[in-house]
């Protein structure tokens, strides 16, 4: 008998076992985040839900500590892919940095591991001089600065607090990045960096400052890049440039990455992610050999993305003219990528059949928005109405964009650990939205 189609290359996340469900001549499977069948999570905490597996979150963190072991490196895991208390307490248990973008990044940081700061690296292009005290207050590893302005609050808030930050200059390579234009940062039009030919400019300023130290260079050219060669093109003209700098005299002890690197939404992917990160480090090490630098590497939706999935429930069956919809539960408010970046999940049954008729429907949600759809055209098992699907693929700014556009609550999360789960975030209410209001 033909058996159920499975999501390859997502174990230990997401795979399809033997459901104790029988169905006379044919095979039915369900969907399990490790070895949790995800339509008990569903009965107990409802939907929409949003599940992460633990042990997929350590193994593709674990995949960049060994591509990258033969140099000095942190791995500074970027809060804003899934910003989770219970996430950050994992991987800061496990001895990782974390890459922050706002004050209330680094607060959340700091709840989850006191003692993380000294590998918190603090980027963003519009940092507040508040923001600055409590980073320092902290006494975080380094400041990613990206405008002669902001170095210039920096000292002064540095000043204040009689503390000196070690800071490195975003520069921007000019480098195209091939991936969608809202998540690209690496030319010139984008408002990301300091231009890298005007760097060795800053950096000569921030020398004389006896409140700012010079300690690295930082770039970052975009997310969801899965060629490697602009990483290594950018690394080459930032290897040009730490050349410069230190015959400039400065000290220049890190190189900061950034992230990027990208995931298969599209498809399944049958390729090792070891082999994947790999040559992802090959690309970044290349250009920096005799150089002697700490690299700082910034990944978050490439640890997380394939980590989680959303569930939701079949709300009604429906079809306008030839055109057949399915109005699930969940919407743009739980997961915006589709309507914000035409973004593309894999979104399959929880409960799978070899029998199953295939249909071409759009899965569209409640919202009162056309632009609220996760997928559009798309063939796919038939499901019935009260069905279980799974969206795939949905750890990386899943949750962290959510919304409670209709006043609709944001759901609940849960983390999955072998057999075992747990709850890391109740279901909001009504209430909860209504309780600071006048």
């Amino acid at each position: 008998m033909k058996q159920p189609p499975r999501p390859n290359g997502r174990p230990p996340a997401f795979t399809y076992q033997p459901s104790s469900k029988k169905s006379v001549g044919h095979i039915d499977s369900s969907l399990h985040g490790d070895q949790v069948a995800l339509s008990l999570l569903a009965k107990r905490y409802g939907t929409p839900l949003y599940v992460y597996s633990a042990s997929s979150i350590r193994q593709r963190a674990a995949a960049f500590e060994s591509a990258f072991r033969k140099v000095p490196h942190t791995i500074c895991y970027s809060v804003k892919a899934n910003s989770n208390l219970a996430i950050l307490r994992m991987l800061a248990k496990a001895g990782y940095g974390f890459d922050v973008v706002s004050g209330g990044e680094l607060e959340r940081v700091l709840h989850a591991d006191k003692g993380a700061a000294k590998k918190v690296v603090f980027s963003g292009v519009g940092k507040t001089r508040e923001e600055m005290k409590a980073a320092l207050k902290a006494g975080s590893l380094l400041f990613n600065v990206e405008s002669a302005s902001e170095l210039r609050a920096l000292a002064e808030c540095a000043a204040q607090a009689r503390k000196i930050a070690p800071v490195a200059m975003r520069v921007n390579p000019d480098v195209s990045a091939k991936t969608h234009p809202y998540i690209s940062t690496g030319l010139h039009k984008h408002k990301f960096g300091i231009p890298i030919s005007e760097a060795r400019y800053l950096y000569a300023e921030a020398a004389k400052s006896k409140h700012l130290k010079v300690a690295g260079v930082s770039v970052h050219i975009g997310s969801q890049i899965t060629d490697v060669q602009p990483f290594s093109e950018a690394m080459q003209r930032v290897a040009a440039l730490v050349r410069d700098l230190r015959a400039d005299g400065h000290k220049i002890n890190y190189i900061d990455a950034g992230g990027g690197l990208g995931i298969s939404y599209d498809h399944d992917d049958r390729s090792d992610f070891a082999d994947k990160v790999g040559g992802y480090a090959e690309a970044l090490l290349r250009p920096l050999r005799g150089l002697k630098l700490h690299l700082l590497l910034e990944p978050g939706r490439s640890i997380i993305g394939p980590a989680g999935a959303l569930l939701t429930r079949v709300l009604y069956k429906k079809t306008n003219g030839g055109k057949k919809f399915l109005v699930v539960d969940a919407g743009m408010t739980e997961l915006i990528r589709p309507s914000l970046y035409q973004a593309h999940h894999q979104i399959i049954p929880v409960t799978s059949s070899d029998s199953a008729k295939q249909e071409v429907v759009d899965v569209v949600g409640p919202v009162c928005e056309t632009g609220d759809f996760f997928a559009r055209d798309r063939q796919m098992p038939e499901v019935e109405e009260g069905e279980l699907l799974a969206i795939l693929d949905a750890g990386a700014y899943g949750m962290v964009l959510a919304s409670n556009y209709n006043t609709r609550p944001r759901p609940a999360e849960v983390l999955v650990d072998g057999k075992s789960s747990k709850l890391i975030r109740r279901r909001e209410t009504i209430g909860d939205l209504m309780r600071n209001e006048i």
